[in-house]
């Protein structure tokens, strides 16, 4: 399916929220033949702090199919801000891959947006792993930075309320092999359905023509992950 946790594991971490933007920061880019492919996390929420922003708050989103690397990418670059962070496993299901998006708009976005603290049921992963019951309330502080991952977070119905898009992408192979190693085997059969869903509707909505970073999730230059990511090399 998606980049959802194991059922066993939480569905969402955030870190306190501090002063935003950051003080000094600056990239360590270098250049691979004629473009940088190699660039800093540091420089990427740079360029955030450059945004506009709402009511004093911007909202990240780090989006692209099941299996690239958007949880992983998005919880350095959380870390790094010290900034909270909310996956949309928390409002998906195997049967739901994009319906749940008013829920997560008047729960999460508009709160937040309109200077309030983000406070949503999280679905019961555990409990009702195939179904789509909701488990607990979880509030998420209000904070000059957040950041938002998940399959479609920055779909078309998002507008200009992202202030920043991060497409993440990994060869197809490299992405079902991550999730059958995640899931287990006897979940190839929803992989292979979630994963035709997605593409499906990403080419409908065109999410990756507006991204404003393109991240190979599965790169094969030389960084350091916990401090740099690689340009889309397409």
């Amino acid at each position: 399916m998606k980049d959802r946790p194991n059922a066993k594991r939480t569905a969402v971490w955030y870190a306190a929220p501090s002063t935003w933007p950051p003080s000094g920061l600056s990239g360590r880019e270098r250049s691979y033949g004629a473009y940088v492919r190699v660039q800093s996390l540091a420089s990427v929420l740079a360029a955030v702090a450059a945004r506009p922003a709402t009511n004093g708050v911007r909202i990240v989103g780090v989006d692209g199919p099941s299996g690239s690397g958007k949880s992983t990418l998005a919880r350095r670059l959380a870390d790094l801000a010290v900034s909270p962070l909310i996956g949309t496993d928390d409002f998906a299901s195997w049967e739901d891959l994009t319906g749940w998006w008013p829920r997560f708009d008047a729960e999460v976005l508009r709160p937040l947006l309109a200077g309030n603290p983000a406070r949503y049921r999280v679905r019961d992963w555990e409990g009702d792993e195939f179904g789509s019951s909701l488990g607990a309330v979880r509030t998420v502080e209000w904070a000059p930075l957040v950041i938002v991952e998940g399959v479609s977070c920055t779909r078309v119905d998002a507008g200009d309320r992202i202030a920043y898009r991060v497409w993440v992408d990994a060869p197809e192979t490299v992405r079902l092999a991550r999730g059958i190693d995640r899931d287990g085997e006897s979940y190839r059969g929803l992989w292979l359905r979630w994963m035709r869903d997605e593409a499906a509707f990403f080419a409908r909505d065109r999410t990756r023509d507006r991204a404003d970073l393109l991240v190979d999730g599965a790169p094969d230059v030389a960084h350091d992950p916990e401090r740099e990511l690689v340009i889309l090399d397409a």
